[in-house]
Formats: C-alpha cells, structure tokens, sequence
C-alpha cells in the first residue's frame, strides 16, 4: 500500500462526502486506502459515507477525542508507507497526492510534507509555518517575511520548486511510516492546533527534513471544520501554550506575558473601531467579544489547563 488517506471528521458531513470524493477523482495512480475517524458526529456522517463509499475504513468514536487522538487511532492501523492527513475542508485538485507522493520517493530525507492550500478562488493560502518563537510574537509575521523571506517564507513568494521549511499547515500532511516510527505519533496533549508543528519539530531534532511542494495544489475552505467561535480560539491559545512550555521552558513566562499584552493591544484596538463606528460595525463587534473573553479566560487562570 503507498498511501493511508485518513480523514478525522466531526460534524462535517457535506464537507466530508466532498472530500472523499474529490479523493476518488483525482488519485489515480498509486495504491491506497482510506480512514475515515469521527468524533461522535451526530449529524448523520458516518452513516452518509457508509452509504455512498462503502470501501471507506470506519473509526467511530463516542465522543470528541480532538485531532491527535483520533489520527493516531488510525495511524496504528495504516498499510501505507505514507499517511496523508486530510481535513474535511479541503478538496484535491488532480495529481496533488501523486505530487506529494512523487516528492517522498525521490527524497528519502523527508519525514514530512505539503502542498500549496487554496482559497475557493483559487488564491493562495498560507501552507507553511515557521516554529514559533519570541521573535514571532514580537514582530508581524507578515514583517518578518518580508524582510526575511528565506527564514520566514510565505504565500507572498512565488516558488516554483520544492523548498526546505519549518513545519506545515495540517489541511494536508504527507508524512513518511518510517519517520513516525523514529519520533512517534502524533501528541495527544494537544486537542486541535498545534499538533502538526510539533510533530515536525521533533522530526526535524531528529534528522528528518519538512517539505513545502508547491506543485500539489489542495483547495482549502479555511476554518470551515473548526470554526472562529470563542471556543475555538481558546483551543488553539491552550494549544499555543503548552507548545511553549514543552519546547521553551525557560522563556515560557516571558512568552505568557508577551502574548496576553498582545491580546490587550488587540482588545483596546478593537474597542476604539466599536466606539469610533457606534457599535453598529459586526465584524468588530464579534472581535471585541471574543477578545473580552480571551483576557476573561486568562485572568480566570484557565491558560494553565
């Protein structure tokens, strides 16, 4: 078997049929299987995918165990030399796995590897991530690869060739059996973000090198599986925080403060644009809200969860 495709789902039903079938359209020329993993959906998925692709490997869940958890149940059971994960929010264009799977075989150095996401209209999205560090906190990211885009690169710089970076957006993720019996699963401390950055953090501590394939192509309808809710963003800051304080222990209380002067910053931002616009703006609305309940959150001490 080349390839294991594993799909974790919850809640995504018409994203999720999409998925797979753009799966079934566009791989045509390596071997290879199917999970699917859901997290306790309640919305009819496992049963709507049973019916339409019953070839479809099922891992039903009773409840959310969040996305290492439920990859790694998968990525125990796998055939393929190669795990793909893919979000339910994404869409392969033709040869997009082929170009991952080209890429893998031909550089036996690469534990890890993705493609260029796109939006609906087919722009470019971010698909690389750099491991973060005071210096990214400090400074806009945007900044910083502009001004130093071979340590920092980004959707701004056209590569037309395969480059070396950091880490990889996890909408979709090939990466090699050999490298994760090197360095292990997934780590299920985190429940949704982060995850796959620190995967390849440990790839990389142990030889193994990530990769950025700009010639496979993967739509990428952005948060659409996870949403922006206050929910949510508190995943990802809990998520960002245990980050730190594995890999940077010493600087972990700098960082803490670092971070929640910057969501100050952001909150007093944002309610001078709902005094100036009289509170009739939505969009700043929802982000003071969520802001409020952010700063709420950390004074609560819940960042040490």
């Amino acid at each position: 078997m080349d390839v294991s495709i594993i799909i974790v789902n919850w809640n995504t039903k018409r994203l999720l049929l999409d998925c797979i079938c753009s799966i079934y359209e566009t791989v045509k020329n390596i071997s290879f299987e199917i999970w699917l993993v859901d997290n306790a959906s309640t919305d009819g998925s496992v049963e709507a995918v049973k019916q339409n692709y019953p070839d479809v490997k099922i891992i039903r869940n009773n409840k959310n165990l969040g996305f290492a958890a439920a990859n790694n149940k998968a990525l125990k059971k796998m055939r393929g030399r190669y795990a793909l994960l893919l979000n339910t929010d994404t869409v392969l264009t033709k040869g997009a796995v082929e170009n991952l799977y080209d890429f893998m075989e031909n550089n036996n150095d690469a534990g890890m590897a993705c493609g260029q996401l796109l939006n609906q209209d087919g722009s470019k999205q971010n698909s690389i991530a750099n491991f973060p560090g005071i210096l990214s906190l400090l400074c806009n990211e945007s900044l910083l690869q502009i001004l130093f885009p071979e340590k920092f690169p980004g959707k701004r710089r056209e590569y037309k060739k395969s480059v070396e970076v950091d880490s990889c957006i996890g909408a979709c993720l090939m990466v090699r059996k050999k490298a994760m019996d090197d360095v292990g699963l997934l780590d299920e401390n985190y429940f949704f973000f982060f995850e796959e950055t620190d995967w390849a953090y440990r790839m990389k501590q142990a030889g193994w090198r990530i990769y950025f394939v700009p010639l496979a192509k993967i739509f990428h309808f952005q948060g659409q599986s996870v949403g922006h809710n206050v929910k949510s963003r508190i995943m990802f800051y809990r998520s960002r925080y245990f980050y730190f304080k594995k890999w940077h222990k010493n600087s972990y209380p700098l960082i803490r403060l670092i971070i929640f002067v910057r969501l100050l910053i952001n909150a007093g931002l944002n309610f001078v644009g709902f005094v100036a616009t009289l509170g009739m703006h939505a969009g700043i609305r929802k982000k003071l809200s969520v802001c409020t309940s952010l700063i709420l959150w950390h004074l609560g001490g819940y960042a040490e969860d």
